[in-house]
């Protein structure tokens, strides 16, 4: 019989995040708090989001609003990476990022963690932005899978490949 494996990967449903943005835009239009305040938010790019307000109280209330909607939808607010307001003429601004895959040092890091930590006759391959995750027993797979949700990383993660 060939070894059980599956892969760990942080990837985000573009799709979802997009509904969360377009309910937090609209919810930005319609609250009487953020009316006059000229707040909004939009798709920077591939991987980002602006939002945009006259004052930095607003800008960072328009920020938990996009985190309430993006929890609501099921996303983890690991995967958003916001900056810190800054001014730009009369408005302030805050870009935030939508992390995508596993950085190479946090890849080693899950690594050994499951070395130091896991189930012995498991193995962990880095490959890219993922890992394989490898052994003789599904048990073995399974108790990894624990393992990684009860670490205390700093990225969403999810498993693929389940074979």
């Amino acid at each position: 019989m060939a070894d059980a494996s599956f892969d760990v990967v942080s990837k985000v449903d573009r799709q979802e995040v997009d509904n969360a943005l377009n309910q937090a835009a609209k919810e930005l239009s319609q609250r009487f708090d953020f009316r006059g305040t000229n707040a909004t938010i939009a798709w920077a790019g591939e991987e980002g989001v602006t939002l945009q307000a006259d004052t930095e109280e607003r800008v960072a209330a328009a920020l938990e609003v996009f985190k309430e909607k993006l929890v609501k939808r099921g996303i983890s607010l690991k995967v958003l990476d916001a900056g810190e307001p800054q001014a730009s003429g009369k408005s302030y601004k805050i870009g935030a990022k939508i992390k995508q895959g596993i950085e190479s040092d946090t890849a080693k890091k899950i690594a050994k963690l499951i070395r130091d930590e896991g189930p012995k006759g498991v193995q962990a391959q880095i490959q890219g932005d993922q890992l394989r995750v490898s052994g003789k027993k599904r048990d073995d797979l399974q108790a990894v899978q624990q393992l990684l949700r009860g670490a205390d990383l700093d990225v969403a993660l999810q498993f693929d490949n389940y074979r």
